[in-house]
């Protein structure tokens, strides 16, 4: 870049990893990189945050307000958001009123939606996304803490002895944190790291110990620990006796159902030398971390998974302490400030709940509230539920899709449809959810805004503006307050800027958390609530509870309860006892596998931002079910086949993966695809919507389901240099869409056999296909074989390609993907293209397994092969593969062992 480049310092929108990053601007051009200043990440990116300036382009963004599909003008489209709000209200009252939030907003525009909702049109009925990921945690550390405190940090993963994962891909979903405790491991060898997930999944690849558990047994797991740390005397007597309460009734749970290794093995379908050692390793290490995620609180009894978890912490005094605690990881980049300002229905604000009087009439002294909410409102899945019974009359929804994303998905679509009035505020004009909206609010986007977030240990860091928004979009906070003061709540909500925002919150904080009525510590940042607007701007990571030193500015706290004191009435941590209770089953037979949902390693929840970026989308490029070779077998699925997978609540269409790495009797499938990108592949409209009786979080990984053969008569893809139109479905039933360098790749097949395939062809990829001369159609037909080939050429340049089959195997598309780059094919290019394969001479990268730098499988195993290649660095050195986000090490490790395997065949 030129001397006109610009920088700023600002925070990947994300996991809750909350990874600093460094954005050089000039002109049209904008490079990324890690901030290596950042503690969270200290230079690190993973695939996603590398590839954001590929996922900044206008295609598909909402410029404009819109009422009823037509565009208007801001003052309208406002004065129908306020007025529609205001007539609900009249006509049915506050709780007839819901918005939906989201963890992708930032913390200045969560607190404005709050203080609206709950100070001002006098309901709770405000709800977040991060109800789906994260509000077990919320709810264990409440019950556990006294409030919802992560008491560690990042650093304590690299200084612990042992590191116990559990309901977490970490290598896939966190790749930043889990390349930290790698990179800790291999300084320290004899670092300990086990993996509790029923999958053998890629953060294996640095497990000293793997527990496939059956899903659902993570209490009874964790209940037999605290028995055995009882029965070989290593607990902390000394903590147990002054700093807790409740152990006896704990422990007794803990014996009635986890009285010894055998029956605790056989309950998790473990080995029992698989659990004793996971037992010994736990008592006998001092330093150990658990880490746990999604997998723990997806749960109707999450709460109590998380609970069992912190009773062992708790039994050993580890907590609070360099290198040792209980540490949940955060699945958005900013559910923890969420959390923070109340943005849960159950919460009020800054960590504190209804059933505290006192706090609440300090919460509506402070916001001088029109109206203060006086209970909780509706969590997540009851609050959508209450949509589609006409119990709600007017939602709200910002920065996420739940049309997509919430369990029961149809019901969700549908209750949307029918209801009074939807208002969506979102960056994409498509989803599935802008699809039910009556008005659409065009909100700034990542680059575009001012403000805050706070990552998974409790570090809040700016996020900064490093470009205009485009066409109308405005902040959210911006939004909701022009609303609030159409409702006549003008002197409440007059911010000028989000540091005006920061500036409340931080000092409501110290209001509610400060002052002689603290036991504990907890959320406090009233140290931060008189900067200015240059030192907001200027703001650097800090850790809560932030604390003022006498001429020395402000300092974070990196753990909490080091010294053994607790949020709590009593000052003192609480054992739960829980006891295992498992996943809800409905009566009814003919569902009898285990499915579980998740992230794949390069995507990010519904595709709307990663499903821009075409590196993004090579690694995996469709929904997939993934299953255990025997339970494949026993239904007559193979490799690659098209297969329905189905549930009580709904239906969809995947792929087969076949892997051993995938626990007998249960089910994989990735959550990230809706309607935008695949036909019949939105995999939440399968999940149970039973939730955890406390914190309302969903049973997203365990839904009875059954996996058949979906027929086709006939599997396809097409490769086009300009999109096709996306409703294709008189031409494939099953279709699913990506972007690829330079052109479309659509993944196809269809359930009926092809009259004439040439015709059929020509109406999926010829639409463009004109008389000129310059147009040229080559086409194969074997109808023996059930085989078509074709491609249309303009002046000699590749404009599009279809390849049909009458089996799944077809050729590989990366290298007819390459020849979109070509301004003209040369003849032997020519002549090979309806092969699918490339000329003798030329390569062939492969199916890409590094998407940083996109190195192919075919040189992979090319250069391991023909160069030696025996270790990931040895690779990185010579192809650079691994050496950036790490997530393909171990795919790199498993091609390596192949490669031996064969030479020693």
């Amino acid at each position: 870049m030129g001397e006109s480049a610009q920088t700023v310092r600002t925070i990947c929108p994300y996991c809750g990893v909350g990874c600093g990053v460094e954005v050089a601007t000039a002109g049209d051009s904008v490079i990324v990189r890690g901030d290596k200043s950042h503690p969270a990440n200290l230079g690190r990116l993973c695939s996603k945050g590398a590839a954001l300036p590929d996922t900044l382009s206008l295609d598909g963004r909402l410029l404009h307000p819109e009422v009823g599909g037509e565009r208007v003008d801001w003052d309208t489209a406002l004065d129908k958001v306020a007025g529609g709000i205001a007539g609900v209200i009249a006509r049915h009252g506050p709780e007839a009123v819901a918005f939906y939030v989201s963890g992708q907003l930032l913390t200045e525009d969560y607190y404005v939606a709050n203080k609206l909702m709950k100070g001002f049109l006098g309901s709770a009925n405000i709800d977040t996304n991060s109800r789906l990921c994260m509000s077990s945690a919320v709810a264990g550390h409440q019950r556990a803490l006294g409030a919802d405190c992560v008491p560690g940090c990042y650093e304590d993963l690299e200084l612990a002895d042992l590191v116990v994962i559990t309901g977490s891909n970490l290598a896939w979903c966190h790749p930043v944190i889990y390349q930290r405790i790698a990179r800790a491991k291999r300084e320290r060898p004899d670092m300990k790291v086990i993996v509790v997930d029923p999958r053998r999944t890629a953060t294996c690849d640095i497990a000293d110990l793997h527990l496939p558990l059956a899903p659902g047994s993570d209490v009874l797991l964790f209940n037999g620990l605290l028995n055995y740390l009882r029965r070989t005397d290593a607990l902390d007597w000394s903590f147990l006796e002054e700093h807790t309460s409740g152990f006896a009734q704990a422990l007794q749970s803990a014996r009635d159902c986890a009285g010894s290794i055998p029956a605790v093995a056989d309950g998790c379908g473990l080995p029992e030398q698989s659990v004793a050692e996971f037992f010994h390793w736990f008592a006998r290490t001092q330093k150990t971390v658990t880490l746990f995620s999604q997998g723990v609180n997806q749960s109707s009894s999450g709460v109590d998974k998380v609970n069992a978890i912190i009773n062992c912490h708790l039994a050993t005094g580890r907590i609070g302490r360099p290198g040792m605690g209980p540490f949940s990881m955060t699945g958005q980049p900013n559910a923890m400030g969420g959390r923070e300002v109340g943005g849960l229905a159950n919460q009020l604000a800054a960590h504190r709940a209804f059933d505290d009087a006192a706090a609440l009439e300090r919460v509506a002294g402070f916001w001088r509230a029109a109206d203060m909410a006086r209970k909780p409102g509706l969590k997540a899945v009851d609050l959508f539920e209450a949509v589609a019974d006409g119990r709600i009359r007017a939602v709200w929804i910002m920065a996420t899709n739940p049309a997509v994303s919430l369990p029961d998905a149809d019901r969700v679509r549908e209750a949307l449809r029918v209801c009074e009035l939807v208002i969506v505020s979102d960056c994409e004009r498509d989803t599935d959810t802008t699809a039910c909206a009556d008005i659409l609010l065009p909100a700034a986007a990542w680059g575009e805004k001012e403000g805050t977030v706070t990552n998974s240990e409790r570090r809040i860091s700016r996020q900064r503006a490093f470009r205009d928004a485009p066409g109308e979009a405005r902040p959210d906070w911006w939004i909701v307050s022009e609303v609030a003061r159409r409702l006549g709540h003008t002197e409440a909500f007059g911010y000028e800027s989000a540091a005006e925002i920061f500036r409340e919150h931080a000092a409501l904080s110290g209001l509610l958390n400060g002052g002689a009525d603290r036991t504990g510590h907890d959320f406090d940042i009233s140290a931060l609530a008189s900067i200015s607007d240059e030192e907001y701007a200027a703001l650097q990571p800090v850790q809560w509870p932030v604390t003022a030193a006498r001429g020395k500015g402000v300092r974070g706290t990196a753990r909490l309860f080091g010294d053994g004191r607790f949020p709590s009435a009593s000052g003192k941590a609480r054992f739960v006892a829980v006891r295992p209770r498992p996943p809800v089953h409905l009566p009814e037979g003919g569902f009898p596998l285990v499915l579980n949902t998740g992230r794949v390693r390069d995507h990010w929840h519904t595709l709307t931002r990663t499903g821009k970026a075409a590196r993004l989308s090579v690694h995996t490029v469709e929904p997939y079910v993934e299953m255990h070779p025997a339970d494949a077998a026993a239904r007559g699925l193979d490799e690659a086949m098209i297969a329905e997978v189905r549930s009580h609540w709904g239906c969809m269409r995947a792929r087969v993966k076949i892997t051993s790495g995938q626990r007998e009797g249960s089910v994989f499938v990735p959550m990230h695809w809706s309607d935008r990108f695949a036909a019949r592949a939105r995999v939440d409209a399968l999940v149970n919507p039973v939730t955890d009786p406390v914190s309302g979080q969903p049973e997203s990984k365990h839904t009875p389901v059954e996996v058949s053969r979906w027929q086709a008569a006939w599997y396809g893809f097409v490769l086009t240099r300009e999109p096709l139109p996306w409703d294709i479905k008189d031409d494939a039933d099953y279709r699913v869409r990506a972007r690829a360098d330079g052109a479309w790749r659509y993944e196809i097949a269809g359930s009926e056999a092809f009259d004439d395939p040439a015709l059929r062809a020509r109406a999926l990829i010829g639409r463009g296909l004109s008389e000129d001369d310059k147009d040229e159609w080559v086409e194969y037909h074997d109808a023996a074989q059930g085989r078509y080939r074709a491609a249309h050429l303009h002046g000699g340049r590749l404009e599009a390609c279809v390849f049909i089959e009458s089996r799944p195997q077809l050729p590989a598309r990366e290298w007819l993907l390459a020849l979109f780059a070509e301004q003209s094919l040369d003849e032997s290019s020519r002549m090979a293209l309806l092969s699918g394969r490339p000329p003798g001479g030329q390569g062939d990268a492969g199916r890409i397994i590094c998407s940083c730098f996109g190195v192919g499988l075919n040189t992979l195993r090319e250069a391991i092969a023909n160069e030696g290649l025996t270790t990931p660095e040895a690779i990185g050195a010579a192809l650079r593969a691994g050496t950036n986000c790490g997530s393909c090490i171990p795919e790199l490790k498993t091609l390596i062992a192949e490669c031996k395997d064969q030479n020693a065949a």
